[in-house]
């Protein structure tokens, strides 16, 4: 049976031990719910957790996305411990190839990319989406880019260091992107609301430089606490929304 700690809402947060993840955790934490910080290395994690005791209830689980059986183990432990997921947050990424073209990009680190941004997002999200269909408010939030946008102004053309780079990052958040719209379709008559979440250029170590993690994670945390009647299917920045 799930343990009854009094909360209102449980929420899981992937590649949380740093960047944008850990500041989601922290807001999350903050607003009253019961945050699972997910990271592939424990001891990270725990440290992670621990640094962010202040802000609520916490809870370390490793989770690596790109590990079936890593993605497995959490799942039995959500269910066990609370029998729902309320809000799922697929924010493992990897793989900023900013010197890199689709011409000449090794296919290794494409494999790599996709793999942790796409796949792994996948294999999360069909482990978890029995749990959030047991919840009353469920919400499943894709951290994406715009450099994923066909149309958008830091999009598939545009230039970060070369011409058409960042073709391994840029793609994966393409295909997370067309995920959400597919997810979003098909969880509508279960009241799961998915969208993409751009954080924009945010000083993390991923990104190197921009605008504050509090301010991108808030793109984030505004897309987990929609209201029933909120957007699905979407991608957006500040509430704002953006051109796929």
């Amino acid at each position: 049976m799930p343990a009854d700690r009094g909360f209102t809402a449980v929420a899981l947060v992937t590649g949380a031990n740093r960047g944008i993840g850990f500041e989601v955790t922290r807001q999350l934490a903050q607003g009253g719910l019961v945050v699972l910080l997910g990271s592939r290395d424990r001891d990270r994690g725990n440290a992670a957790a621990g640094q962010l005791a202040a802000a609520g209830d916490i809870v370390p689980v490793r989770l690596d996305v790109t590990d079936p059986g890593d993605v497995e183990d959490a799942r039995r432990f959500v269910e066990d411990q609370f029998g729902r997921l309320d809000i799922l947050v697929n924010n493992a990424a990897a793989f900023y190839d900013d010197d890199q073209t689709a011409s000449s990009v090794d296919l290794d680190d494409v494999r790599e990319a996709f793999e942790a941004n796409f796949f792994g997002a996948w294999r999360v999200a069909q482990a978890f989406i029995p749990l959030l269909k047991r919840s009353e408010h469920p919400r499943l939030v894709n951290v994406s880019s715009e450099s994923g946008s066909f149309e958008g102004g830091g999009g598939l053309t545009a230039s970060y260091g070369l011409p058409g780079s960042v073709s391994a990052y840029g793609t994966s958040k393409a295909a997370l992107n067309a995920l959400t719209v597919k997810l979003a379709a098909e969880l509508a008559e279960d009241g799961v609301l998915v969208n993409a979440i751009c954080p924009g250029y945010t000083a993390t170590d991923m990104g190197g430089g921009g605008r504050p993690v509090e301010d991108g994670a808030a793109s984030v945390v505004w897309a987990a606490s929609l209201p029933d009647d909120g957007p699905t299917g979407g991608f957006f920045r500040d509430g704002e929304r953006l051109r796929w």
